[in-house]
């Protein structure tokens, strides 16, 4: 395994983010942060929830494709960006298993990525599993290059990013891949409100409790008393942006000591506080954003009801 993260990089940067955000106006917080051991598993649930649906369908574009990106890309090496639990990457890795020869997960969990990695690595006798420790958002110059590589960024991810932070995202990406490389990215699609608001609001409340996470996480690492049941779960439809925004509410007027920031935040009631941004995706829009980023769209693929899409790309000539 190799770590361009290391704890004290991750400190600093939570430290950095939740300064920045709770002294802004509005007050926001990185949806990054979800995601210690118990965010991990509340995510692995919501995965499963019948009113989450981006799981199950980018898994049946991957079921029904990935002999077709296989054939089209004859991928050496397999880069995935945000690599997690790697399940839907099987499909993948059985797809691509006749010119395999390297598989390189990348995630900033480093404890969940080894795990996940050495399962595949069992799995996989044949296959060399390079686990990398990094932040794909500034890391990206310093991961391993490879012989025709398949960039995988799956999931939707690319919707936690603001326009012009997935342009340059998709820009340092182009600038790693070579004349045979490929980009594959799963981007959810825009629909109706309705559904997409249940998607972020579950009737069982493991998306409010995902929520609120980040709260217990910020208690503690940066020893504040945040009381995170005083903090309502919003999900909404940004119907100018086309985003669904995730949001948590105070219940009252409060103050927050963050003993690690030496800070003190106030929240009236009623003041939200911005966690994570989900943009949803039309055909034009990914074709407009990857080409100006370089790259030129290769094939387009979509589940049979067009809830979610998975791109191949390659750089444009």
């Amino acid at each position: 395994m190799d770590r361009f993260l290391t704890a004290d990089d991750l400190a600093k940067t939570l430290r950095r983010d939740v300064r920045e955000g709770l002294t802004g106006t509005p007050k926001t917080l990185p949806p990054k942060w979800f995601y210690d051991e118990r965010g991990s598993a509340l995510f692995e649930e919501i995965t499963a929830l019948e009113e989450y649906y981006p799981t199950r369908r980018e898994r049946e574009i991957l079921t029904a494709r990935a002999p077709e990106i296989a054939a089209a890309t004859g991928a050496r090496t397999l880069l995935e960006l945000g690599a997690g639990s790697g399940e839907k990457t099987r499909l993948l890795l059985d797809a691509l298993s006749g010119t395999l020869r390297s598989y390189v997960p990348v995630d900033v969990s480093g404890d969940f990525l080894e795990e996940a990695a050495a399962g595949i690595a069992a799995d996989h006798p044949g296959l060399a599993v390079r686990a990398v420790v990094a932040d794909y958002e500034q890391h990206l110059p310093l991961l391993p290059g490879g012989e025709r590589r398949l960039v995988a960024f799956l999931g939707g991810t690319i919707g936690n990013m603001p326009p012009a932070e997935r342009i340059g995202f998709l820009g340092g990406v182009r600038a790693t891949m070579g004349d045979g490389d490929f980009l594959l990215l799963g981007a959810d699609l825009v629909k109706d409100p309705g559904r997409l608001v249940r998607a972020y609001d579950d009737a069982a409340g493991v998306t409010a409790e995902f929520n609120r996470n980040v709260l217990y996480v910020i208690n503690r690492e940066l020893d504040a008393d945040f009381d995170p049941e005083a903090f309502e779960h919003v999900a909404l439809w940004n119907e100018a942006e086309e985003w669904i925004e995730m949001r948590l509410r105070s219940v009252r007027d409060q103050r927050v000591r963050v003993g690690g920031l030496d800070l003190e935040v106030s929240f009236a009631a009623g003041e939200e506080t911005r966690t994570e941004i989900s943009a949803k995706f039309r055909r034009e829009r990914l074709d407009a954003e990857l080409g100006a980023a370089g790259m030129a769209v290769a094939a387009f693929w979509t589940d049979p009801g067009g809830d979610f899409s998975l791109t191949l790309a390659r750089p444009a000539d």
